[in-house]
């Protein structure tokens, strides 16, 4: 059976990949649980905290995992679910307030 494939976008309208559909729903779950618990995070803190709770769950991960995390957090930019909220760096992270 082959793996289900989602297209991912870019917030600058950029080229962006395709991955499996399984991994994006799990990180895309995880980054917005990460947020839910406490706004305004770096990328590196958003990582930790998801690295910290895959291992808790014992699931493994294949392949680079910051490199689908950065590309899962810009989908969500792209689709108004997440935003930055500082343009200097460290940038930082919330959840889009709808309503």
């Amino acid at each position: 059976m082959e793996e289900q494939k989602i297209q991912l976008k870019h917030p600058e309208g950029k080229k962006a990949v395709s991955i499996s559909k399984h991994t994006y729903e799990l990180l895309k779950t995880e980054l917005v649980k990460c947020l839910t618990e406490k706004t305004d995070q770096t990328f590196t803190e958003i990582s930790k905290t998801i690295v910290q709770k895959l291992k808790e769950k014992n699931l493994k991960f294949n392949g680079s995992l910051n490199w689908y995390l950065e590309w899962v957090k810009l989908d969500l930019e792209a689709r108004q679910i997440i935003t930055r909220t500082s343009a200097k760096s460290p940038q930082k992270y919330s959840l889009v307030k709808h309503g």
